[in-house]
């Protein structure tokens, strides 16, 4: 993350980052592997005095990706964007 501290950007800040799962077994009964994935996010905030908007994005190239428990696989999102706006009294 870096935030911008001075000048007419002050309090944009930007932020990224990468996620990497290796491969896993899945189904104890009847083991397989489930591959190892990468997964990018990022997001774009600014703050000004007492509110804030921001703006997350998830899995930005809408990698296929899967997650497991050891016995079942569940199937992670596609690209998502999360926006929100938050004032603070």
């Amino acid at each position: 993350t870096y935030e911008f501290q001075k000048g007419s950007l002050q309090g944009l800040a930007l932020s990224a980052g990468l996620f990497y799962v290796g491969d896993r077994i899945a189904n104890q009964s009847d083991p397989f592997t489930i591959p190892s994935y990468v997964r990018t996010d990022a997001a774009l905030a600014y703050r000004r005095d007492n509110w804030q908007a921001a703006s997350n994005f998830k899995n930005i190239f809408n990698t296929r990706y899967y997650d497991t428990n050891g016995y079942l696989i569940f199937p992670q999102a596609p690209f998502t964007v999360l926006g929100t706006l938050s004032v603070s009294f």
